[in-house]
């Protein structure tokens, strides 16, 4: 027996998440079926975490067992060509068995895309939210730096979030601002990126901080209600779900040892 690591990007528009849900189109509905159809095997593949509906990633990690013996520089090619050109596998390797994508994952990192220019980019609207009005940039950075730590995060997770514990750590957090594409003379503010890692997310976690930094950017909240609103562990303080397609899972992290792994 073979445990295979490996890390696939996809665009999440067409798919109601990563995980397998019943009567649902999913990225591991397709996945498990090129393996399948490669190797005559049924597979249930272990993702580093589940993905909503509309979501993104650029690096998802998933793991799986299989009795197989093709050459690992082969993987990625064959599952390729019987998956859909949206869902790429983009590395393979042999960990050992007692690896496990979302047990043996240490962080992980989300981005999310705001393109806060006049009107839409029509090349890559299915990656950003557009918001054309203005947004103070500067007091949503200082309010991302106060959903940086240890917490409680209630009042930033999904009311149907059946956790025992919504203690997660967010171990650091950023904005990356680009302007290139405003257009001289205009309200255009270009592009904002928005990066959290932490130890874990909850349901809708990252969507309901960054609906919350929106409401910050616009007026609506001050940078320094944010320990207040953690504080109160009630989801009714924060702001609203932001939206999905703005959303993508940036990368996971692991330890060389876990994975076997020398740089």
């Amino acid at each position: 027996m073979r445990n295979l690591f490996m890390v696939v990007s996809y665009d999440g528009t067409r798919y109601h998440g990563f995980q397998t849900q019943p009567g649902e189109n999913t990225i591991q509905d397709h996945i498990e079926a090129s393996i399948r159809a490669l190797t005559d095997e049924t597979v249930k593949i272990i993702s580093s975490g589940r993905t909503d509906a509309g979501v993104h990633a650029r690096a998802q990690v998933f793991n799986f067992e299989t009795q197989s013996a093709i050459p690992i520089e082969r993987w990625c090619l064959a599952l390729n060509t019987r998956l859909p050109n949206d869902i790429v596998i983009r590395s393979a390797q042999e960990v050992p068995l007692s690896f496990h994508s979302r047990y043996s994952a240490h962080w992980k990192t989300y981005r999310y895309t705001i393109n806060a220019n006049a009107f839409p980019d029509v090349f890559n609207r299915s990656y950003e939210f557009h918001h054309p009005t203005k947004l103070d940039i500067e007091e949503m950075r200082k309010a991302l730096t106060h959903m940086v730590g240890t917490f409680d995060y209630t009042s930033f997770a999904s009311r149907k979030s059946t956790k025992d514990s919504h203690v997660r750590t967010i171990y650091k957090a950023w904005m990356e601002h680009d302007v290139s594409s405003a257009i001289p003379g205009t309200r255009d503010q270009g592009i904002i990126h928005t990066y959290v890692t932490g130890n874990g997310f909850l349901q809708h976690m990252v969507r309901i901080m960054m609906g919350t930094l929106l409401r910050v950017g616009q007026g609506k909240f001050k940078s320094e209600d944010i320990p207040g609103i953690i504080a109160q562990m009630d989801r009714a303080a924060a702001g609203p779900t932001a939206v999905s397609h703005g959303l993508t899972l940036w990368e996971v992290g692991y330890e060389l040892s876990d994975i076997n792994l020398e740089k």
